[in-house]
Formats: C-alpha cells, structure tokens, sequence
C-alpha cells in the first residue's frame, strides 16, 4: 500500500502549495516543493540493489472493486528506471526553477501544483499495472503537461501550444484507451503481466492487429513520432523549466515507455517491427533535418528531441527481431540495452542543454539564434556545458552520447542481416537513413553550440546586457554536464545497475535475470563498419556546418502550404468554421426551438428503441377497472390544463394549474398512497401561493391579441411525445423484463433500514444521495436570490445616498 501511495505524494504535496505561497511569501516555494522530489528520488533509490537483481515489488490500492479497477504499483527495472528519471530529473529541474522564475513576478503556486500533479501522473504512468488506471494517468499526464505549457496564459503562442499539444496527445490517448479495451477482451484481464504471460495466445486473435495500432496511435502522439511530433516544437513556449522536464525526461518519454512496455505482447508480429522500426528512423531523420533549420535556441532542441526519441524507438522495433529467430539474438540483442541507455544518456544532455537555452534567454533576452554570438568568453562556464551536452548529442567522445550513438549503428547494419519481414531488401535503407541523420545530428549540435557562444558579438541586437548566469541557476545543468562525461567512463556499472534490469523487463522471453544479459559496454570496438560510419558523420558534418550559409536557405524553398503544421491548422480552422455554421443553425436563442429539439430527439430514440429492441407490448390483464369518478376526475384534469395553457388572465392560468395538483392528489388518495397525496397537496399550496405573490407584482398581460399559427412541426413533435409516454406505460406495465426492486424495498425497508413507512425510507437512505442534491441544488438556487435580493437593496441604498 504504501508503495502505490508514494506515487500520490506530489498530488498531495501540490494542495500545500497555494498555502505556502501566501503564508511565506519571502520565501520561494520552490524551497519547499524541493523536498519532494528529493525525497521520491532517495526512497525509489533504495530499491535499485534488489530490483538490479531482477526482484520486483507490486502494492495495490483498490480504485473500483465493483469493476474489477485497482491502482497497482508494479515496480520492476523498467518502472524503476523512469520513476528515478521523472524524481532525479525533477530534483534538478525544481532547483532550476527557483533562479529561473522570478518569486515577486511570477504566479509560482500555479507553477508548481501543476508540476507536481504532473509528477504524479508521469509515476503513475510507468509503475501502473492496471490497463484502466495506466491510461487514468496517462490522461492526466496531457492535462497538467496542457496547465504548464499554457503556464503564461496572457500569451496567444502558449495557448496555442497548450491547445495544440493536448488535442493531438489526448486523440492519440483515446486511440490508446481502445487498444487497451480489445487487449481486455483478447485477454480477460486489466494486468499487464497477465497479458504478457498469454502473449502466445493473443497472437493469433483477430483482435490483435488492431489493438496493435491503436496503442502505437497512443504512444506515437506522445512521444512526438511522426507526422504527430508538430506539437513538440509549439510546446517550447512553455517556461524553460517545463521544456527540461516535460520535454528531455518524462512526457516525450511516455511514449516510448509503453512501447518498451508492451513490445513481450506485440514483438511476434511483423506489423509491429516494421511500424515502430520505420516510423522511428523516419522521424529521427525527420527531426535532425529540420532541426537545422530553426533559429530559436528552444526551436532547435525540440526538432533535436524529435529525432533522439525517433533513435531510441527504432531501436525498440529493432529488439522486437529478437524474438522471432534464436539465430538473431546474439546479432540484435543489443538494440533493447542501446535504445534504454540512449534513453538515460539524452535525459542528460538534452536536460542539460534545455537550462542552457533557458540561461541564454534568462540573461541576453533571446533565444533568437541569429541575434546571439560570441558569448563564450562572456559566459564561459554556460558555454562549457553546453558544448559538453551538445557533443554528446553528436555522438562524439569522451561523452556518453558517444557510447549509445555506436551501438544505435551496430543495430540499423544488423537489420539488414534478417531474411524474415523483408530486412535483407528493404532493411538496406535503415543504416542508410540512420548514417544521413546523424549528419544532421552532428550538423544541429554544432550549429547549437558555436553559433550562440562562437562568432560575433552583437550587443546591439540584444535586449540585454549579457553576463554569466548566477550560480544557483548552474547547479542543474552542470550535474546532468558531469553525469555526461562520468557516464562515458563508467558505463557498464550503470548498464548493471539500471540497463539491464529495465531490458529484462522488456524481454522478459529471452532472458530470465539481469545476470543474463551479457553485454559489455566499450568505447573502443576496433575499426569496424561502425568506426567509418562516425568517421565520415564527423568529416562530413564538419564540412556542411562551415558551409551551412552557404545551403541553409534551401529550406526556405520548401512551401509552407505542404507542411503538417499548415494541415493541422487547415483541420482546426476548418472544424471551427463549419461547427460553427453548425451550431448557429441550431443555437437560435428561442426556448421553444431547444425544446423542440429535444423532445423530437428523445420521441425518436425512445420509440425507435422500443420497436428496435421488440420491448412494446400491450396486455391489459391484471388491470382495475376504471370507475366513474375516475373518468369525473380525468376530465377534471383536462379541463385544468387546456385552462392553464388558454388563460388570458394569470390568476384564471394559476387556478388551472391548482386545479391539476389537487386532483392528482386526489388520485393518490384514491390509490392508496396518503403519504403521497399530502406530499402534493402541501407542494401545491404552497406553489399557487407562491405563483400568486410572485405574479402579483408583474404587470398585467397586454390588451392586444395575438393569434397563434398552426405549425406542423410542433403538433407532430407534441403527438411523438405523448405516444412515447403512452408506449413506455403500457410497455413497462405489460412486461416484466426484470423483476420489481419493490419486493427488496418491501423486504428490506426494516431490516436494513429500520423504518417502517417504506415511502419514507425510499427517499431518505435508498435515494438519499437524490434528494440530498435536490436539497443542495434547493439551497444554491435560494443563496442566488438571496445575494441577487441584497444586490438589489444595497444599489437602491448607494441611490439614496447619492441623491
């Protein structure tokens, strides 16, 4: 239990903010929101030495027994490995944002709720075993993501980023949601470890394949794969802060973790290798070609996180080779371990480098990359960690990028080795593509670092004096710096301790320990294909960055019309023009239209479903006699109501409409009900009278007489509703379909609620949830008159004082 309550604690945590903020204004909250990263990232440490050897931990937390709905903590090395990142990562983020955001000028308890709701929500996501609560999480993960990108709300660009992003990740999410219900009715069951313990079976079920993309639907939007990767770059409106955690460490890592997460139960299908191996080097090159195209510091890092989460999902589709040949195993077994450190390494650098960007626009007042140059010797330790993160990134030693990016090349040349899926034909492309990229990799790194710290000073382009950053803001960056290089040297002791781990998780088939994995990470593999590959990645990227004038106008060719973001936009604007040509042909103004709308929709279903379902029925057995003062008292109630609706006079209407009360009090008395009927004759009373005061002090209707036209539409509407309820009166009393609830009342009224008059008993316990809204709602409406009745007073008080 306690387990699963540690992923509640910054949710918790989150309502104590708004208080802080005022209590201890002197104070940045960031100060105490600190601690409870820090505290998730040591308690989650202690876990590392057993689950290192391959020992789980689960807790459950009972949500919805009735529907068989648990919140369950299943912490393995894959959970465990992003719920250190999402508490580490936020430690450091956190301690960046008490120097990044201003205490006296920004909204810092709306800041940092949403940051700790989405703490929760991203631990939530990794540790859940329960499909239902999993996307619960996965859900509330775009909704505090959509608070913090649209975090300086006053600004049109972070509205639309927080619209865009939420529109594209929540669509993927209901995508998902049905990929989660067909594995539900494949499998009979909510757990994820159940399912992939079946995962032979569930192969061969024709719902397979299409639960197979609807979650990919759900991982792809939100890890920003393409074509959905376009929310990814409007989302850097976001405060740096959010850019570091959101976008280098835990949402766009989301996805990529419910990949890693269901590729036991999807890795035998073809449909799977090709899909997440294709569209992940699609937009790994995708993203690394337009990175260079940008000229915002933030602008450039997102296309660059479009492309690093393209490499680590390829190499996911790569490791799902494995499972379909004993032979391939020793050749691409490596693809889970590279794509998992990848995973680690970019959480490092491209942290790191987010609070760089953020740094430079914190102390120059842009991030335009064209206005910037020549700070190196103005902020030289902002340049040095830069340029260790950024040549990372390339894939250049002695940094940890280095490492990963090697074996990303030994996995893209073994595809090509596979006969089955077509990979000895087509899979020629994937070391092709990958070799292109990572030009473009090394190109947007350089063009990063050198041209916002290298170049020319221009001081005059820029809003403000620049200066080295104060030490507070350097603490985050320079860490994740050091991790980077400390990685490079000690590679195998975090591959022991968290990569392994979380690749036994993800083959759970191949390997039955972490102590199983036999790979041994080197920096130094000899000259082999991969060695050239990086040779002329760098000789070549070298040569297209010095000439980068030269050919990066080219992308100005390229038509904004054809873009993806211009079709996103054609398909909102489109949607908004017609919904609203829509919505203006119903949205009239007119009560009556509105209820003419409804009243025809619920004849037409209602109806419809009775003969549909074959439920209409007549049977009059077992039916009383009707008797003559019950026709007497019929009519009574007609007359009544052709009074209240052709009453020229108010008073004339009110005594129809008293008139219909009391008879169906009557009818109650008749019936044997007495509760029932004083019920109505005490509501009746004091309705005339109430009806009486009330129209007593509005003015009396007019002398002009107005002739109603016949209109079709409504006759038709009024018969539909009135044959409907006649249909559903005569259905119901025909036909027993279920049994009466009124035996359990009768049988239960004193037992388990202890009264003996069962009409009272109904609505105090058994409907006592409805008549306590009822009340509620009776006492909101007379607070509203009441505050609307002193309004009134104290305008006709302020009156009379001025005159």
């Amino acid at each position: 239990m306690l387990q699963v309550l540690y992923i509640f604690i910054p949710m918790l945590a989150a309502i104590l903010v708004p208080l802080l903020y005022k209590r201890m204004k002197n104070i940045h909250t960031g100060w105490f929101v600190l601690a409870v990263p820090a505290t998730l990232a040591v308690i989650y440490a202690t876990y590392i030495a057993q689950v290192s050897k391959g020992e789980v931990f689960t807790a459950e937390l009972p949500w919805i027994p009735s529907l068989d709905i648990s919140i369950v903590s299943y912490l393995d090395g894959l959970s465990l490995l992003f719920s250190l990142l999402i508490t580490g990562i936020g430690s450091l983020v956190v301690l960046y944002s008490i120097f990044y955001l201003d205490k006296h000028k920004e909204k810092l308890h709306n800041f940092y709720v949403y940051l700790l709701l989405f703490m929760s929500a991203m631990l939530g996501v990794v540790q859940s075993d329960h499909l239902i609560s999993l996307y619960f999480f996965w859900e509330l993960t775009s909704i505090s993501s959509f608070l913090l990108i649209g975090y300086w709300y006053t600004r049109d660009a972070s509205r639309f980023g927080a619209l865009k992003s939420m529109m594209i990740t929540v669509g993927g999410g209901l995508m998902m949601l049905g990929g989660f219900v067909l594995l539900y009715l494949m499998g009979g069951t909510y757990s994820i470890r159940e399912l992939i313990a079946m995962a032979p079976n569930l192969v061969e079920h024709p719902l397979f394949t299409w639960s197979l993309i609807l979650l990919l639907l759900g991982a792809f939007t939100k890890s920003a794969q393409f074509p959905f990767y376009i929310w990814l770059p409007d989302a850097m409106e976001a405060p740096t802060p959010v850019s570091a955690y959101l976008h280098s460490a835990t949402m766009v890592k989301a996805g990529i973790y419910l990949v890693a997460r269901f590729t036991p139960i999807f890795a035998a299908s073809e449909l799977w290798v090709w899909l997440v191996t294709g569209i992940g080097i699609l937009t790994l090159f995708w993203g690394s070609f337009f990175a260079v195209k940008q000229t915002d510091l933030k602008g450039i890092l997102a296309f660059s996180t479009v492309s690093q989460l393209g490499l680590i999902m390829s190499l996911l589709g790569a490791s799902a080779v494995a499972f379909h040949s004993s032979e391939s195993i020793d050749t691409i077994k490596f693809a889970a371990f590279a794509a998992i450190f990848h995973l680690i390494n970019h959480a490092t650098f491209k942290g790191s480098l987010f609070m760089i960007a953020g740094i430079v626009d914190h102390e120059t007042g842009t991030r335009d990359i064209r206005k910037l140059g020549g700070l190196m010797s103005i902020m030289p330790i902002s340049f040095t960690v830069a340029a260790i993160g950024s040549l990372s990134m390339a894939g250049l030693p002695p940094f940890n990028g280095f490492l990963s990016k090697e074996m990303f090349l030994t996995a893209m040349l073994a595809l090509q080795k596979f006969e089955f899926f077509g990979f000895d034909t087509w899979g020629a492309l994937f070391p092709i593509i990958a070799w292109i990229a990572s030009i473009f990799t090394f190109i947007y790194s350089f063009y990063f670092v050198f041209k916002t710290f290298n170049g020319n000073y221009k001081p005059e382009q820029l809003p403000h004096k620049p200066h080295e950053a104060p030490i507070g803001m350097l603490i985050s960056p320079i860490l994740l710096a050091a991790l980077v290089v400390t990685i490079f040297f000690i590679p195998n002791f975090i591959g022991n301790t968290f990569v392994k781990p979380a690749v036994q998780a993800i083959q759970p088939f191949l390997y039955d320990t972490p102590q199983a994995i036999d790979i041994h990470v080197e920096a130094w593999h000899g000259i082999n294909p991969e060695l050239l590959m990086t040779i002329g990645i760098v000789i070549i990227g070298v040569l297209l960055f010095v000439a980068l004038p030269k050919w990066q106008g080219m992308y100005q060719r390229f038509p904004q019309a054809f873009t993806l973001n211009n079709a996103y936009d054609k398909i909102m604007q489109g949607l908004d023009t017609g919904l609203n040509r829509l919505s203006r042909l119903y949205m009239t103004g007119s009560m009556r239209h509105y209820l003419l709308y409804m009243f025809s929709g619920i004849a037409i279903i209602v109806i419809g479903s009775l003969f549909v379902k074959d439920a209409f029925s007549i049977s009059f057995e077992e039916t009383s006699p009707i008797k003559p003062y019950e026709i007497i008292l019929i009519l009574v109630l007609l007359i009544g109501t052709a009074i209240t609706i052709l009453a020229k006079s108010r008073l004339t209407a009110i005594i129809g409409l008293g008139a219909v009360g009391y008879t169906v009090a009557l009818f109650f008395v008749i019936f044997n009900a007495p509760d029932l009927a004083l019920t109505q004759l005490v509501i009746e009373t004091i309705s005339v009278a109430l009806f009486l005061l009330a129209f007593y002090h509005l003015p009396k209707l007019g002398k002009r007489e107005e002739r109603m036209r016949f209109q079709l539409n409504r006759a038709v509407v009024s018969i539909a509703v009135g044959v409907m309820v006649t249909l559903i009166a005569l259905s119901s009393h025909s036909q027993k379909l279920i049994p009466s609830i009124s035996k359990y009342y009768e049988e239960t009224v004193y037992s388990k609620a202890g009264g003996g008059n069962i009409v009272n008993v109904i609505l105090v316990d058994y409907r006592g949830f409805d008549t306590l809204f009822e009340i509620t709602v009776l006492g909101i409406a007379g607070m509203a008159i009441l505050a609307m009745i002193k309004l009134r007073m104290n305008r006709k008080e302020k009156t009379h004082e001025n005159k």
